[in-house]
């Protein structure tokens, strides 16, 4: 058993992949409609651009994890560094390369879906390492990463303001090649790369993981309504999230208000992953997944009735029951009702559901707001997040079991 100097260090390497992966997701992400408005783009077309980067990686998510299940040259820990390298390259194209909409809008897209395609990996290379005796604390290591996306999105804000939107991508270059070490050298302590020499036992069980997604429906039931709920929790979160500043400016407020924004509802997140691990001995997943649907819909709900910029800062704080609680449940879930052999394709199933969420989100949001104005969004949103917040009741309290009969 690995002693407590032991424990810290393995949670300090990935709190730092953590740290920095969500660094340049704030800035790619949080601020994507700043950077693309800033170059002529209207709402809508923001919107077909963030969907089809979601719908591809929706795509691309569970065909990567199918790859990665099969123990093969393709491990969690490669995906993650190719991925880094990918974006940062990307991000550099953007700054130097002359201002053309079309390659903007082509490499931006490419960047925006590399960067969701291996946030299912990052969960996963977590579990992976801790199966191989590297003592991780998940929580509180996702927990400082949602830190780190608040203190970003806390100075980026005004940065932008002052400096323009090609901060975006000095930040994101910055925290990528940090992240491109952290993962480099952030290697198990067996022989090989796929956590040591496997059995011909091992090696048939991960043959008999569900490589399409028929064979995984009947064997996880559950599951994919668990999944249909997620899809329009997420369109709601992500139609807040991806038009925040259209929706602070309708109540007010400016960039900067929109990085304080981002910053309360990413530094609430902290201590409720820091805190999980002791939260889950005492509620199950599927409780804790009961509350975050509930805790959505609040959210958006208090938006459509605001008036004022506190209507924003008061939806944000239900972030600490919402997104902070589903990410640690969700992948809580998934690793205590799956086979181990599927499992990194659950985790990739859940962030397909997540991003196909975003884009019907991308989709009818910017139409919605460019024809009908911020309030008649939010109507939308909510609409569309009661019946995810229904569904979830449903699929955690319907069965205990997430496996077929």
């Amino acid at each position: 058993m690995e002693n407590t100097s032991s424990r810290k260090f393995w949670t300090l390497r990935y709190t730092l992949l953590n740290a920095t992966y969500f660094v340049a997701f704030c800035a790619i992400h949080a601020f994507a409609l700043n950077f693309l408005l800033a170059h002529g783009f209207t709402n809508t077309q923001v919107g077909i651009l963030l969907a089809v980067a979601n719908i591809t990686s929706a795509f691309v998510q569970p065909w990567i994890a199918g790859i990665i299940d099969k123990r093969g040259w393709l491990t969690n820990r490669r995906f993650i560094l190719i991925s880094v390298l990918s974006i940062a390259a990307g991000a550099l194209a953007l700054l130097f390369v002359p201002e053309v909409r079309v390659f903007i809008f082509v490499v931006y897209a490419l960047i925006y879906m590399i960067q969701f395609a291996y946030q299912p990996i990052m969960l996963a290379i977590c579990f992976e390492y801790q199966r191989a005796g590297c003592r991780i604390n998940f929580g509180l290591s996702r927990g400082l990463g949602s830190a780190s996306f608040a203190v970003t999105a806390f100075f980026i804000g005004s940065a932008v303001e002052r400096n323009g939107v090609s901060v975006l991508l000095i930040v994101s270059v910055i925290a990528l090649l940090i992240s491109a070490v952290v993962i480099y050298t952030f290697r198990k302590p067996e022989t090989g790369e796929n956590g040591g020499t496997q059995t011909g036992d091992a090696q048939e069980e991960a043959a008999k993981g569900h490589s399409n997604l028929l064979d995984f429906a009947r064997t996880y039931p559950v599951f994919m309504l668990f999944l249909a709920a997620t899809v329009c929790l997420f369109f709601a979160h992500n139609m807040i999230n991806d038009f925040m500043i259209q929706i602070i400016r309708s109540l007010g407020g400016t960039e900067t208000h929109h990085g304080y924004a981002s910053f309360m509802q990413a530094i609430l997140e902290l201590p409720v992953m820091a805190l999980i691990g002791y939260v889950y001995k005492k509620i199950s997943a599927n409780k804790l997944l009961i509350v975050s649907g509930t805790a959505f819909l609040i959210k958006i709900l208090v938006l459509v009735f605001s008036v004022h910029l506190a209507g924003m800062f008061i939806s944000q704080s239900f972030q600490l029951f919402a997104y902070a609680v589903f990410v640690p449940a969700s992948a809580f879930y998934v690793t205590t009702t799956m086979d181990e052999y599927d499992q990194v394709k659950g985790q990739a199933f859940v962030t397909s559901a997540i991003t196909i969420g975003g884009v019907f989100s991308n989709l009818i949001s910017g139409v919605i707001m460019d024809m009908l104005g911020v309030k008649s969004m939010l109507i939308a949103g909510s609409i569309v997040c009661a019946l995810g917040t229904l569904i979830i009741w449903i699929a955690m309290l319907g069965r205990r079991s997430n496996r077929s009969a």
